[in-house]
């Protein structure tokens, strides 16, 4: 039932002033998405008082299914609530746009002024301290999600599979996934374990806010528009690849970005972490769009920039385009291609996000509490520690040896570096960013900062 006083108190958060919000919000969305979940309960719920704290974490409870940035999608779901589709679009849109720009930014100076002692020198000290910000994050995640000998076993047999197997890492979450949703018929002690976050026994009341628990006229659910949200999003997700493939041909590199990152953004359960070790290696042995240690520099961008951490692959389709116009496969100059193929990742990667929330969010007083989801989103976050963790080994073998290669012994896959070619420099800033997340307690932006200072005085002081 709509509750009686939600149309009035709609006239008093106008569609401008809920477009500052969202502007606010996007250029202070930095930390990851728990800090960012964090800064927009804190704006929304309690300064703003726009939305009730068990309408907020319904909401986030919704997103956490999803593949995608949950911080993200829960601004759109929000902006959906209070101002329909076009309060969906702008606040979704504003919290990736920051983001985006400076990636692209960032990406320029990489691509064009790499050889530039003092840009070298600049990211040079990027990737040892995202090591350990990644391994940081193995143990926050595990933390939350092994909780029993079964996820424990989940998690060592995911790292397994993906390590020395090369399991393509959609595999592992739909086996994860359908493990997990059957364990949680049979042993839901062991299989339920991701508790979904529940509003304190003291939230605000419907009173006190615009949004409670009310149910607002135009989040009904109907066959018709959801027919409607679905043939219109997938039509803006496809219709540019498909373009593309028409006038470029399947095997155009925009048209591979395309469809790569359109998959991948369908399997990025258990954040992005998850997902990087596999676009990190497809992009790197698949396609050869990256070198090997050049996906920590586009992490460490994604970690020092707003937005959802999940943009590294915009990094990931610029370089690709741009490599590629540089062999002369695109007709075009590389910075153009660079700054085209920028758009597209970033296009296909968000696109899905809107879909989700637009299309599924009027159904999930269906979804909530359903103890079988929960159950396949417990095994997929079990799973996503194996993932993180083969993330962490992958980048750290890339990053302090100069040369890794890889042989296949009887089927299993051996990584093995050449230790002549080791980075002691490299070794010994990661070795100090251990110290300070682990033993000092530092924040992450301090980390990366006092990694890239020190890496940027050795390469313009020292020796190299």
């Amino acid at each position: 039932m709509t509750h009686p006083e939600a149309s009035h108190r709609g006239a008093n958060i106008s569609f401008g002033e809920a477009l500052r919000c969202w502007v606010r919000i996007a250029l202070l969305s930095f930390g990851g998405p728990a800090g960012q979940i964090a800064m927009m309960h804190r704006i929304l719920v309690e300064e703003k008082r726009w939305v009730s704290e068990n309408r907020f974490l319904h909401a986030l409870n919704y997103c956490m299914l999803l593949p995608g940035p949950e911080a993200q999608q829960l601004a759109i779901y929000i902006g959906w609530l209070l101002h329909r589709t076009a309060g969906g679009l702008a606040a979704g849109t504003l919290f990736v746009l920051p983001g985006f720009l400076s990636i692209l930014a960032l990406s320029i100076l990489y691509a064009g002024y790499r050889e530039l002692r003092f840009v070298d020198a600049l990211f040079y000290g990027l990737a040892p301290a995202v090591m350990a910000i990644v391994l940081e994050a193995v143990i926050r995640i595990g933390r939350r999600a092994l909780k029993n000998a079964v996820m424990l076993a989940l998690a060592a047999a995911a790292f397994v599979a993906i390590f020395f197997f090369g399991v393509p890492f959609p595999v592992i979450i739909l086996v994860a996934a359908a493990t997990g949703f059957a364990g949680s018929r049979l042993r839901p002690d062991k299989f339920v374990v991701i508790r979904m976050h529940q509003a304190d026994a003291g939230s605000q009341s419907g009173e006190q806010v615009f949004l409670s628990d009310q149910l607002v006229a135009h989040t009904a659910p109907t066959l018709r528009r959801a027919v409607k949200v679905a043939a219109i999003s997938l039509l803006l997700w496809f219709a540019p690849i498909a373009i593309l493939a028409a006038t470029q041909g399947r095997d155009n590199v925009f048209v591979q970005q395309g469809l790569f990152f359109s998959k991948a953004a369908t399997v990025t359960f258990g954040g992005a972490y998850a997902v990087l070790a596999y676009v990190a290696q497809q992009a790197v042995d698949v396609y050869g769009w990256l070198e090997p240690g050049e996906m920590l520099t586009g992490l460490g961008m994604a970690e020092t920039t707003p937005g959802p951490l999940i943009q590294v692959v915009q990094f990931v389709g610029f370089m690709g385009g741009y490599r590629a116009a540089e062999a002369g496969a695109l007709g075009m100059a590389p910075m153009t291609a660079g700054i085209l193929a920028s758009v597209l990742v970033t296009w296909v990667t968000f696109v899905p996000c809107f879909l989700w929330i637009f299309l599924g969010a009027p159904y999930i007083e269906r979804l909530r509490g359903n103890q079988a989801l929960t159950g396949a989103l417990s095994a997929v976050t079990a799973a996503v520690v194996g993932v993180i963790l083969n993330l962490a080994v992958w980048f750290a073998l890339h990053t302090v040896f100069e040369t890794v290669e890889e042989t296949e012994v009887w089927g299993v896959r051996i990584l093995a570096p050449h230790w002549q070619t080791i980075d002691v420099t490299a070794l010994l800033l990661a070795a100090g960013a251990f110290v300070a997340i682990f033993r000092l307690g530092w924040e992450m932006m301090p980390t990366l900062g006092a990694s890239v200072a020190l890496g940027f005085a050795w390469r313009i002081l020292g020796t190299h």
